[in-house]
């Protein structure tokens, strides 16, 4: 198992009179995560993957809940989302059981977020658990096993069976892509057309790095612009992508309104274009670094509760800055590059129009921008 960086976080909140939710994609070690936290403590575990619990969960009055705890002063509750109505019945837990700390686990913020956000309103922590991450992985494995597996890493990503069925990579992210996306998403967003999400996929999988036109998008899926658009926000709701918008302060050529997306993971990238070739013999190798990149620090700053703001910047005229950090009124602008050889620079429009600190991160240095 890894040791995930939110585990003493949450642990220390355990018993402190609220909810405990943990959301993000399936099979990135919630359930795991949780059973670790409490697994020395008495406990009532209720998955409601099963059918039973769903039907005993969905809007119980305050009688039948008690019977349910019985004397258990831990209840984890795990795959929430599939309970219609699981809110009120999280908020009569929190509310009437006071002895009683609930842990709640939901694969994504489909339906989650809209059932317990206004019912659990003051009464829960909320955390977001993603696949493993660097700082995790090389503190498992050692910063020389780390190295060595910094190519697979960007081919194969991080998701937990993955890195622990070395040889199998493919058929697990076969079988997560198929499951996860073309299953649950369908499932859980009412999408009517899956051919257009798998184009959708496609299309936007080779567009990491660039920024994306929903009109281009609607040509190649054919379908509207505000599907799209809808379906680009169910994959985000999904923890599938996410979005990165442009950076505009005072500058009239500036690109304001353009976003740039990303993949949660490499490996799930890689599987919707069925690209699994050695960097030696491709032409995206860039795409994947700075999808890589993008997705650990998304991870870092996260986990590490930075309170900063990621965007990208652009001009009309093509100068661009692949990451910029607004973090306590100051800018930083990053530039990737998988081959450090040539001598890299910000466009000094950017650095000087807004006194921006300049880093360039390579295969020499990311260790330090991923957390290390």
């Amino acid at each position: 198992m890894y040791n995930r960086l939110l585990t003493s976080e949450i642990k220390s909140k355990i018993g402190d009179g609220k909810a405990i939710l943990l959301i993000g994609p399936r099979q990135v070690g919630k359930t795991t995560l949780i059973q670790h936290i409490i697994q020395n403590k008495k406990h009532l575990f209720l998955d409601a993957d099963d059918p039973v619990v769903r039907s005993i969960l969905n809007t119980p009055n305050t009688d039948q809940i008690r019977n349910v705890i019985g004397s258990n002063k831990i209840v984890f509750i795990d795959e929430a989302q599939r309970i219609p109505g699981i809110g009120l019945t999280l908020k009569i837990i929190t509310d009437q059981f006071k002895d009683v700390q609930l842990l709640v686990s939901g694969s994504s913020s489909f339906e989650l977020s809209k059932e317990i956000n206004e019912p659990l309103t003051g009464r829960k922590w909320e955390y977001e658990l993603f696949p493993i991450s660097w700082e995790e992985f090389e503190n498992k494995v050692g910063y020389l096993a780390a190295e060595q597996q910094v190519e697979n890493r960007l081919l194969y990503g991080f998701y937990p069976d993955v890195l622990n069925h070395p040889g199998e990579e493919k058929e697990i992210l076969k079988q997560l892509v198929n499951s996860y996306l073309y299953k649950d998403i369908l499932a859980y967003s009412n999408i009517r057309k899956p051919e257009v999400l798998e184009k959708l996929m496609q299309a936007l999988a080779l567009q990491v790095g660039s920024e994306v036109n929903y009109n281009e998008l609607a040509q190649i899926t054919g379908v509207d612009k505000n599907t799209v658009s809808n379906y680009i926000d169910i994959l985000q709701k999904g923890y599938v992508i996410f979005k990165l918008s442009s950076y505009s302060g005072n500058l009239r050529n500036e690109i304001k309104k353009n976003k740039k997306i990303y993949f949660y993971d490499n490996g799930v990238r890689n599987m919707v274009l069925g690209n699994f070739n050695s960097l030696e013999l491709r032409s995206d190798t860039g795409a994947l670094w700075e999808n890589f990149l993008m997705s650990e620090r998304l991870k870092y700053n996260q986990y590490h509760k930075k309170l900063t703001k990621m965007y990208f910047w652009r001009t009309a005229q093509q100068q661009e800055v692949d990451l910029v950090e607004e973090h306590n009124g100051m800018l930083t602008g990053f530039e990737f590059k998988w081959n450090s050889k040539k001598k890299a620079r910000l466009p000094k429009t950017f650095v000087q129009t807004y006194n921006a600190n300049e880093e360039i991160i390579d295969r020499s240095n990311f260790r330090a921008f991923v957390g290390l």
